[in-house]
């Protein structure tokens, strides 16, 4: 059964009780028997075994890691347990990875019966290979046909040679009538028409526009 001593930690919740059995299997040279789910409150006991000295050192560096996640109810350990509570110890609710003792539940059997059915679903896997070759294959040959046939079409070659010679017609025209044409001399300052004889400085009366 038990060797030497029997550690009992009691904590609130199942992160809490974790967190104790991690520090405890850390902290000392001891086994971690399991747990055990006890009615109302929520709460777990953590059972360790080991020498008596490493059991102490266990249960408090558990409990002390236990109270920064949740609270602990109690702690305990017991140096040379009697024989007869070896059924409070390994009882149907202690949860072990070891079958140590009478009836004592284990979850090993479950997990590899797990673990090969899951094997048989991996093995359908390489028939959607051949999907993405198929794929590949017509997606090159489109891309070959539409090539540089409407691209020789465009000239816009006749379109410049017209508009360079419509330019250059109306722009010289205007500007030769304006400079043959001279402008014609007046001597009569009053009226300015250049059919009047009258010169500047004469008389008024002699400007064929002036009124007797």
């Amino acid at each position: 059964m038990v060797q030497n001593a029997l550690g009992l930690i009691e904590a609130v919740g199942m992160a809490a009780a974790v967190e104790a059995a991690d520090a405890a299997v850390k902290a000392a040279n001891i086994e971690l028997l399991g747990y055990e789910l006890t009615k109302g409150g929520g709460m777990v006991l953590i059972k360790l075994v080991g020498d008596v000295g490493a059991v102490k050192a266990a249960v408090a560096a558990g409990a002390e890691a236990a109270r920064k996640v949740n609270k602990v109810a109690a702690t305990h350990v017991i140096a040379r347990p009697h024989s007869e509570i070896k059924g409070v110890i390994f009882n149907r609710e202690t949860v072990t990875t070891k079958a140590s003792g009478s009836k004592v539940v284990s979850e090993t059997p479950p997990a590899s019966d797990a673990s090969t059915g899951s094997e048989p679903d991996a093995e359908p896997e390489p028939a959607p290979a051949s999907a993405p070759e198929a794929i590949a294959e017509p997606a090159s040959e489109p891309v070959l046909e539409p090539e540089s046939e409407p691209v020789i079409e465009a000239a816009p070659e006749p379109e410049t040679e017209p508009a360079s010679e419509s330019v250059s017609e109306p722009v010289l025209e205007p500007v030769s009538e304006l400079v043959t044409e001279p402008a014609s001399p007046y001597t009569c300052n009053l009226c300015g028409d250049p059919r009047c004889p009258r010169k500047k400085g004469e008389p008024r009366s002699t400007c064929m526009h002036h009124k007797a």
